[in-house]
C-alpha cells in the first residue's frame, strides 16, 4: 500500500485516517459493565505501526481485569494500566466480565486464576473464546507462585489462555509485563487483524483486484461477480523500478483495480472471469510445493534464492518426469528409442491412413473342452518344474506346448497363488479364460505374442514372492498383478503407439492418440472376459471388490506405457525407497511400524504394483544371457518389420536406426539398458533384493559392449570369431537351448543375426 493511504483499526472497525467510525463513537459514549479506571483522564491517542509497506494506527489498548476481590495484585495491574495509558475495566464476576467484553472487545484480558473458590477462570476463558471477536484477543492467567514442582501450562493453553503470569504484586513488574504484552502478543494480533481487514475489503470489493509483487507477477484475485460501483486503488510504497536493484525477495505489494486499465465492458467481463478463476479454493499439490518454496525464498540468502528461482522454473513446466537427453543427443540409437517408445509420433494430416480396426475379439472353437491342470502333457509339465526360478526358460515351454505357453503357465501360477479361490470361480472357467486371452495374442508377432505375455507373467509371479513385495501387497493386489500381466499386451499388432498415431489407425482415433495400445489391451481384456459366462472369471465377485480389482488391473496395464516410465520410477524412488533408506540409516534401528506404514499406504501400494509390472514387462536384459539374446533378436525383428512397413506406407519412420540393413543390435541394447533399465532395476533391487537379476544385467551389458567394441552389428559374433570374444561369467546356457543357427534378417548385405534355433515367426 502506498504512503498516501493508511488503515486504522480500533474496536474491530476499519476506517480512514482521521475519521473515527460512528460505531467507535457510540461505544465510547455508552458505559460498559465493569468498573472503568479513571477513563476521563485517559487521552485518546494513536500509535503509528509500520507493517511492511502499510502504515497502521493502533488505538489505545483496552484491558479487562477480572479479579474477584480488590487485592495488591489487582491494584498493581490497575496502576500499571494507568501508567501505560491503557483503557482499563475491572470485573468482579464472570457474568460482568463477559458482558463487558461483548461491548468493548478488549485487546487484553487478565483473569485471576489463583482462587478457584470465587469463579472458574478456565471456564470464563473458554466462554470468552467462544465469542467470535475474541479471535485476536490476548488472554493472560494470573497464577499462584508454585510451592514445589512447576505445573504444566497445557490446561491453560487448552482453555484458551495465551500466556500465564506468576503472581507478583510489585507495580513495576506488572507494568513491565503489560509493556511486553503490548509489543509482543498484542502487536502481533493487531497486525493479523489488519491482514484480515484487507482481505475482507478485497473479498467484498465489487471490482476485480490484482495483487502483484514488484515484478508484476499476479498474486490471488478477489471474486468479482458484482456490478462495478467503486474503485479500490493503492499504490506500492516502494517504486517498482528502483526496487529492481534491491533484494527481489523483499519487494512491496502492489494492489490495484484491474478496471483502471480499461473501462470497456469486455475488459470488465474478462477481469471478472479471471477473478473467479484465481479465487478458486482448489489447490494442487504442486501449487503447495511452489508456495512453500516461495516462502523459503523470503528468508534465504541470495544464492539460495536464485537457485530456488531455477527450481520454480522447472516445476512450472509440464514434463516434470521426462528427462532431457543432454550429452546423449549425438547417439541416434538412444534418440530413436526414446522417440519411438516415449512419444505418440508425428501426426500426419494427409489422407494416408493405415487401418488397425477395432475388430471383434477372437474366440477359439475349443473352449468347450478346456485343458485341466491334471491333463498337462508330461513333456510340458517337465519344462515347468522350475517355474519358480528366475532362470526358467520360457522358450523351452513355448516349443513343448506348440506355442501356447500362456495357458499352461497361467494354469500353474494361478493355482499356486489361489486365484480361483479368491475369485470364487471354477477351474474350468479360468482355463477357458486363459485360452481365449491367449487366442487374442498375435502369433505372427515376433515379440509381442503370448510367449512374451507368459514371460511377463512368470516375472510377475517371481516378484510377488519377494519378502518386501509380500509385506506391501494384499491378495487382491497379487491377483490383480497376475491378471494384468496375462492381458497386458493382448491383441498387440506388433507396432508401436507412434506408428498407430502416424498411420491414423482406428485405435489411435478411438483413444485420442493417448496410451493407445495400453488402453486397448485393458479394454479388450474386460470385453473378452465379461462377454461369455464360460470365461468370466469375475462373475461371482462382490460388486465393490470387483471394482477395486478392475481398477487395479487397468492401472497396472496403463503403467506399462513408456511415456510415463520416468514418472513411475521417480515416484517410486521418492515415495518408497528414500523414506525406507532414511529409516534404515537412522542409527541402524528400523522402526517396524514406520516401515509398515510406508509399505502399506494405499498410494505406495499402487506405486509398488506399477513398478512390479513395469520391471516384469521389460526384464529381458536381466534374464540369463541366452534368453536375453533371444528376446533381443525378437524385438529387433519386430522393429525392423515396422520400419519396413513405414517406408512402404510412406509414413514417418519412428526409429530410423532400426533399419535391418544398417542397425547395430548391440548398440540398441546398450542404449536401452543405459536409458531405461539400469536406474529402474537399481531402484527395484533396492526394494525387492534381486542380486541375481543385477548380475545377469551386468553380464549382458558386458556382452553387448564387447560386440559393439568390435564394431559387430549382429546378435552374436561370427562363428570363427566366437572364441575371441570374452564372454562374462554367468550361468551356463540351458541344455535344451539347441544348436545355434546363423540367419540373415533381410537382404544378403543386411545385418547378421545369430539366434537360437527357435521359431520366431509366430
Amino acid at each position: 500500500m502506498g504512503c498516501a493511504s493508511s488503515i486504522h483499526i480500533s474496536d474491530r472497525v476499519v476506517y480512514q485516517s482521521g475519521k473515527e467510525s460512528e460505531d467507535s463513537q457510540q461505544t465510547n459514549a455508552t458505559p460498559a459493565p465493569g468498573l472503568p479506571i479513571k477513563s476521563n483522564t485517559v487521552k485518546n491517542t494513536f500509535t503509528e505501526v509500520q507493517f511492511g509497506p502499510m502504515k497502521l494506527y493502533e488505538d489505545q489498548l483496552q484491558v479487562l481485569l477480572v479479579f474477584a476481590k480488590e487485592d495488591s495484585q489487582n491494584n498493581g495491574f490497575c496502576w500499571a494500566c494507568e501508567k501505560a495509558n491503557f483503557r482499563c475495566n475491572v470485573a468482579r464476576t464472570p457474568e460482568v466480565a463477559l458482558e463487558c467484553f461483548l461491548q468493548k472487545h478488549h485487546d487484553l484480558v487478565i483473569i485471576d486464576h489463583r482462587h478457584s473458590r470465587y469463579f472458574d477462570a478456565e471456564a470464563l476463558c473458554r466462554s470468552i473464546r467462544a465469542v467470535t471477536s475474541s479471535e485476536n484477543t490476548v488472554i493472560v492467567a494470573v497464577v499462584k507462585r508454585p510451592d514445589r514442582e512447576e505445573a504444566s501450562v497445557m490446561p491453560l493453553i487448552n482453555a484458551g489462555f495465551n500466556r500465564r503470569y506468576v503472581e507478583n504484586t510489585n507495580m513495576m513488574a506488572c507494568y513491565n509485563e503489560l509493556l511486553q504484552l503490548e509489543y509482543g502478543e498484542v502487536r502481533a494480533q493487531f497486525k493479523l487483524r489488519a491482514c484480515n481487514a484487507i482481505f475482507t475489503v478485497l473479498e467484498q470489493s465489487q471490482e476485480a483486484i490484482e495483487i502483484t509483487n514488484e515484478d508484476q507477477v499476479i498474486q490471488p484475485l478477489n471474486d468479482n461477480n458484482k456490478s462495478s460501483s467503486e474503485r479500490v486503488q493503492a499504490e506500492s510504497q516502494t517504486d517498482i523500478q528502483s526496487s529492481k536493484h534491491k533484494d527481489r525477495r523483499k519487494g512491496s505489494l502492489d494492489v490495484r483495480s484491474t478496471t483502471s486499465r480499461g473501462s470497456d465492458g469486455s475488459s470488465q467481463r474478462r477481469h471478472s472471469s479471471m477473478a473467479r478463476i484465481h479465487s478458486m479454493t482448489i489447490e494442487a499439490p504442486i501449487t503447495k510445493v511452489i508456495n512453500i518454496i516461495n516462502a523459503a525464498q523470503e528468508s534465504s540468502p541470495m544464492p539460495v534464492a536464485e537457485a530456488l528461482d531455477r527450481v520454480l522454473e522447472i516445476l512450472r513446466t509440464t514434463e516434470l518426469y521426462s528427462p532431457q537427453l543432454g550429452t546423449k543427443e549425438e547417439d541416434p540409437h538412444t534418440n530413436d528409442l526414446v522417440g519411438g517408445l516415449m512419444t505418440d509420433g508425428l501426426r500426419r494430416l494427409s489422407g494416408n491412413e493405415y487401418i488397425f480396426s477395432t475388430k471383434q475379439p477372437h474366440l477359439p472353437s475349443h473352449l468347450t473342452t478346456p485343458l485341466s491342470l491334471n491333463d498337462i502333457p508330461p513333456r510340458v509339465a517337465q519344462t515347468m518344474e522350475n517355474e519358480d526360478s528366475w532362470d526358467f526358460d520360457i522358450f523351452n515351454l513355448e516349443a513343448a506346448c506348440m506355442k501356447r505357453p500362456l495357458t499352461y503357465l497361467g494354469l500353474k501360477l494361478f493355482s499356486r497363488f489361489g486365484v480361483c479361490e479368491f475369485l470364487s470361480c471354477p477351474e474350468a472357467t479360468l482355463r477357458s479364460w486363459l485360452q481365449v486371452i491367449e487366442a487374442n495374442y498375435h502369433s505372427t508377432n515376433s515379440y509381442h505374442n503370448s510367449s512374451h505375455a507368459a514371460d511377463v507373467l512368470h516375472a510377475t509371479a517371481y516378484f510377488l514372492c519377494k519378502e518386501r513385495v509380500k509385506q506391501s501387497l494384499d491378495q487382491i493386489d497379487e491377483v490383480a498383478a497376475l491378471i494384468a500381466a496375462t492381458v497386458h499386451d493382448v491383441d498387440h499388432p506388433g507396432r508401436t503407439n507412434s506408428f498407430l498415431c502416424n498411420a491414423g489407425s482406428e485405435l489411435a482415433i478411438l483413444y485420442n492418440d493417448t496410451a493407445v495400445l495400453e488402453s486397448h489391451h485393458a479394454a479388450l481384456a474386460f470385453q473378452i472376459t465379461t462377454r461369455d459366462d464360460k470365461c468370466n472369471i469375475f462373475k461371482n465377485m462382490e460388486r465393490n471388490e470387483y471394482r477395486t480389482l478392475r481398477q487395479a488391473i487397468i492401472d497396472m496395464v496403463l503403467a506399462t506405457e513408456m511415456t510415463k516410465h520416468f514418472e513411475h520410477v521417480n515416484k517410486f524412488v521418492n515415495s518408497i525407497n528414500k523414506p525406507l533408506a532414511a529409516l534404515e540409516e537412522n542409527g541402524g534401528i528400523c522402526d517396524e511400524e514406520a516401515v509398515k506404514n510406508i509399505l502399506t499406504s494405499p498410494d505406495n501400494r499402487i506405486l509398488v504394483k506399477r513398478m512390479l509390472i513395469k520391471c516384469a514387462d521389460i526384464s529381458n536384459p536381466c534374464r540369463p544371457l541366452e534368453l536375453c539374446i533371444e528376446w533381443a533378436g525378437r524385438i529387433s525383428e519386430e522393429y525392423f518389420a515396422q520400419t519396413d512397413e513405414e517406408k512402404r506406407q510412406n509414413l514417418p519412420v519412428v526409429m530410423p536406426v532400426f533399419d535391418r540393413n544398417t542397425c547395430s543390435i548391440p548398440k540398441s541394447q546398450i542404449s536401452f539398458i543405459d536409458y531405461f533399465i539400469t536406474d529402474m532395476f537399481d531402484a527395484w533391487d533396492a526394494f525387492a533384493d534381486l542380486p541375481n537379476l543385477m548380475q545377469h544385467l551386468d553380464n549382458n551389458f558386458k556382452y553387448w559392449k564387447g560386440l559393439d567394441d568390435r564394431k559387430l552389428h549382429s546378435l552374436r559374433p561370427p562363428p570363427e570369431a566366437a572364441p575371441l570374444l570374452s564372454l562374462p561369467a554367468g550361468p551356463a546356457p540351458s541344455e535344451a537351448a539347441g544348436p545355434l543357427l546363423s540367419c540373415f534378417c533381410g537382404a544378403p548385405q543386411g545385418v547378421h543375426v545369430s539366434v537360437q534355433h527357435r521359431d520366431i515367426t509366430q
